[in-house]
């Protein structure tokens, strides 16, 4: 609440309240300090607000102004030196449209920041040599072109942060003016190919996260990450950072000099090192020197090769995370039995082409991903040495023989064991026979034979249960029912048989995305009961953004927390197509049930899973008509009913399925003509074909009845037709989904009415978004 700081006498003299700042000799208010004060509305160059004509400081940041412009009339308070907008609106919007350049020309403004209003949208102008600007925050907005040379003009500057904007064109060599500077953060933009050579006089630096090697400063942390610049780096030239201990150029199209002997010498002693993605071809040789590292990732380079012997003596004592995934390593120069670093939490060595048998990591280790090899021989029993392993990534590999049992005691710690698409074979041990953290468990693309261990029912927060593509031997596993948490259950290509038992109440698993039970020897009608209970696939609520499946390993290193996300992953066949999902997106949901022997008539509830983006139920022996209420799913993009013995008119209603990219009808006993328009006019005969009844285009056989052509969707509703172009992602996803972000909020309070009466916004009650980060 506005409130006065003295008793009676004094509650209408606005000096008193809070937020206010006035002369204490002439009583002029001189600043308003308005931050998160749950302000609503817009303010135009006509609000009385501007008539306080003497404002030094206005602080609006936090608020919200309903998508409105800045008004042009703040770039007329000529007093004013310091302008704080920072997140003045909770949506993805924030500011918008053009910013009032004549703000920048403000005689005696020091102070500006609009950080985080993406969706203002500006150039910035030709800066005058007299401006005593000394800090400008433009960070997340949409300011963009090139950099004006007259930047350099700026020579009171000690803060720019234009980072993450869109500005393009080279860095001006002018930056080389502001020696004042002592934090400078121009990262993720679009700044073509350039030097950096204009940082060089920069010495009272303290933080930078786009900057030359060609500095001398004292700086410890060095970041130019995500510009994607083609340099050319003199790695001798670092020498010269003597404080230097954290050093980041990932990623980048770097190429890297030769350097001696000396160099490596002096070279500062660092903590953490980061060269992703950088064009490195061989282990940079200062690394022989560098004995106090902590943290080195090196992934996503074209280094070639056995790791060197001399590699395995660098900070043997220090080291705790080692990341060389994505490269073509081979080996190692010397057989290693176990890793030599008595500290390490996280070893990455994924997505290269190391042979021989698997190296065991410290027992340290927290997560071990060897993932994407050509390793070989059996998984040695030492692995249940340990004992705070949290994730196990051994996929995509040649190991064979059986997982010894011992590995079912790591289910206390684990919380990700991913041995798919490797020769192991023999039956699944038990595991989950204790208290667990288990919430990824990936046997598929093995050889296990035998049954399912009942101990799984125990994994009670278990979200991701592949078993594909084995030689499992059972009946339906009715008894996962009771894991309340699972979302993707792939069950695919085993031996599998019997009915399914609609009669088995307890198999509810509401939070269920994707099943996956094809090619087995399933029978009995198809599960109409099930449907009923698995309530996420009713659900056609779009998340706040593209998200996907994962787990998070959080490791504590050194007084702060890190967090390695695990994305979940799946092989399953999409729109006639097996697809592997390197990633799964959390909106994604999926039926496949083909290649079984279900039978019966398909159940008029699986209409009411409006959700699915994926239904196959081909290869079966369902017959009857395709009933209406499948036209409830209209964010469908795949259905498969193929090589059944449905009969009857293929039925209207799936006209309404607008995301429809593949349809497959063929081999059924369905009569009638074909239906036209929308997503029909784009299948082939081959959605067709093998259905004798059936006639119309893209069929050769015509209807020959006089009766008007089938419906089609009400034009007047719909509008004309829609144009397709169905492209797929890497990671196998199909488009066709619209993804809509919303922000959560939480409730704040109300300030004095003073503000409503003197500058005519009206106050609603509303909420805002708690963000991390700093605040300016």
């Amino acid at each position: 609440m506005w409130k006065s700081h003295e008793e009676e006498g004094e509650g209408n003299d606005c000096c008193f309240w809070d937020g206010v700042e006035c002369d204490k000799e002439t009583g002029h208010v001189i600043g308003l300090h308005l931050a998160s004060s749950c302000l609503y509305g817009s303010i135009n160059s006509s609000n009385s607000l501007f008539n306080l004509v003497h404002l030094r400081r206005l602080d609006l940041s936090d608020n919200h102004f309903n998508y409105s412009e800045i008004p042009f009339a703040v770039g007329e308070l000529f007093g004013l030196r310091s302008l704080n907008l920072w997140n003045s609106l909770f949506s993805e919007c924030g500011l918008n449209g053009e910013f009032p350049i004549n703000i920048f020309r403000l005689p005696n403004l020091q102070y500006l920041s609009v950080r985080y209003n993406p969706g203002l949208i500006d150039y910035l102008p030709e800066f005058e040599e007299a401006s005593p600007l000394k800090m400008l925050l433009l960070s997340g907005t949409s300011f963009s072109g090139e950099l004006p040379t007259s930047i350099g003009r700026l020579g009171s500057l000690t803060a720019l942060d234009i980072s993450s904007c869109e500005f393009t064109g080279k860095i001006p060599h002018s930056l080389a003016n502001l020696t004042d500077l002592t934090h400078l953060f121009l990262s993720e933009n679009n700044f073509s190919v350039g030097t950096l050579s204009w940082l060089g006089q920069q010495t009272k630096l303290i933080s930078l996260s786009l900057r030359n090697i060609n500095v001398k400063v004292n700086l410890r942390y060095l970041f130019l990450y995500s510009n994607y610049l083609n340099e050319t780096v003199e790695l001798h030239l670092l020498s010269k950072l003597k404080d230097l201990t954290h050093l980041d150029l990932s990623p980048n199209r770097f190429s890297f000099l030769n350097y001696n002997k000396s160099t490596n010498a002096t070279f500062p002693k660092l903590k953490t090192l980061g060269l992703n993605a950088c064009n490195l071809t061989e282990f940079p040789d200062f690394l022989r020197y560098q004995d106090e590292l902590e943290w080195l990732s090196l992934f996503d380079n074209k280094i070639h090769g056995p790791i060197p012997k001399w590699m395995w003596n660098i900070s043997e004592e220090t080291l705790e995370v080692l990341d060389l995934s994505r490269n073509f390593l081979t080996g190692f120069d010397q057989h290693l039995v176990v890793l030599p670093w008595s500290r390490l939490h996280n070893v990455r060595l994924d997505s290269n082409m190391l042979q021989g048998p698997l190296t065991i990591p410290p027992p340290s280790t927290i997560q071990y991903s060897v993932s994407g090899n050509k390793l070989r021989g059996e998984n040695p029993p030492v692995l249940c040495n340990l004992a705070s392993l949290m994730l196990l990534d051994l996929s995509s590999n040649n190991l064979n023989g059986r997982i010894p049992p011992c590995l079912a005691n790591l289910s206390k710690s684990l919380l990700v064991l991913d041995l798919g698409s490797n020769n192991f074979n023999g039956p699944i041990p038990e595991t989950c026979t204790a208290p667990n953290n288990l919430r990824v468990i990936d046997l598929g693309e093995n050889e296990f034979q035998g049954q399912l261990p009942r101990s799984l029912a125990n994994c009670m927060i278990l979200e991701h249960l592949v078993l594909g593509n084995n030689q499992i031997d059972d009946i339906f596993p009715f008894w996962l029912g009771a894991l309340p948490h699972l979302k993707v259950l792939i069950l695919g290509s085993n031996k599998f048989h019997n009915e399914m038992g609609s009669w088995h109440t307890n198999f509810r698993l509401p939070q269920l995305c994707i099943i996956d039970l094809s090619d087995n020897e399933f029978t009995g009608d198809l599960p109409s009961e099930h449907f009923q209970n698995w309530d996420t696939m009713k659900l056609t609520n779009v998340s706040n953004g593209l998200w996907y499946l994962q787990a998070n390993t959080r490791i504590e290193m050194q007084g702060y927390t890190t967090n390695f996300p695990y994305n979940y992953s799946m092989t399953i066949t999409n729109k006639g197509m097996q697809r592997f999902y390197e990633k799964i997106p959390d909106i994604f949901k999926a039926i496949d049930f083909s290649g079984n022997n279900f039978i019966g008539q398909i159940p008029t509830y699986i209409g009411n899973l409006r959700g699915l983006h994926l239904l196959n139920l081909g290869n079966n022996n369902p017959s009857g008509p395709i009933p209406s209420s499948l036209g409830n799913l209209t964010r469908l993009e795949s259905l498969d009913l193929s090589k059944n013995k449905l009969s009857g008119e293929i039925t209207w209603q799936l006209t309404r399925m607008t995301f429809l990219g593949f349809f497959n009808v063929s081999n059924n006993h369905l009569t009638g003509p074909i239906l036209q328009g929308k997503q029909f006019a784009t299948f082939s005969n081959a959605s067709f074909h093998g259905n004798p009844g059936l006639c119309g285009t893209p069929l050769s056989r015509a209807c020959h009845s006089p009766e008007a052509p089938p419906p089609t969707p009400s034009s007047s509703k719909q509008g004309s037709s829609s144009k397709f172009d169905w492209k797929f992602a890497l990671m196998g996803y199909g488009s066709g989904i619209v993804i809509r972000i919303s922000i959560g909020y939480s409730l704040t309070s109300w300030k004095h009415e003073w503000f409503v009466k003197t500058f005519g916004n009206q106050q609603r009650k509303w909420t805002r978004i708690e963000r991390m980060g700093l605040r300016s």
